[in-house]
């Protein structure tokens, strides 16, 4: 009973999960372009050692954008203000991606709670969806680091995009 209360916690406080969506032709949100955004030294981090896997496995590095990681901040704070962990609204945001730079696919992961940019990476690395998402048909990507001024917890959310 205390090792499956165990686990239990572990997966609550160390969690992640991914999902993936391509276009259709209902894509059709019409919304601006965001082209600034200022990358903290996590998310610099973050996004160098998925580019650092991807090559080392004979995949292309992906180039980020910034309305890509605007859009993952968007779901940080909504992630932080609910205190939940998901993809609540993965829909609108791949949508909006989708319309706004005609990208083919999205794909998105989530993660809470890992203190350094490495353990989360790990992290996805050691779970099937998440790894296929870093190893997949992508070309761009976005992400946003941000840490809940409450508690200190770390929110992830990287968004990989195929244009």
């Amino acid at each position: 009973m205390y090792a499956m209360m165990f686990v239990v916690i572990f997966i609550t406080m160390n969690s992640c999960s991914a999902d993936n969506a391509e276009a259709t032709e209902e894509t059709t949100t019409s919304q601006t372009l965001i082209t600034n955004y200022t990358y903290n030294d996590s998310e610099i981090e973050t996004m160098k050692l998925i580019n650092d896997y991807r090559i080392s496995i004979g995949l292309n590095a992906l180039e980020k954008i910034n309305h890509v990681s605007f859009k993952c901040q968007e779901h940080n704070n909504y992630m932080i203000a609910n205190n939940v962990v998901d993809h609540n609204d993965f829909t609108a945001r791949s949508n909006n991606i989708m319309s706004v730079l005609s990208a083919k696919k999205v794909g998105e992961n989530v993660a809470y709670n890992y203190k350094t940019s490495e353990a989360a990476v790990k992290a996805w690395l050691d779970s099937p969806g998440h790894k296929e998402n870093i190893e997949g048909d992508y070309t761009h990507f976005g992400l946003s680091v941000t840490t809940d001024t409450k508690t200190g917890k770390k929110y992830y959310t990287n968004i990989f995009v195929k244009i």
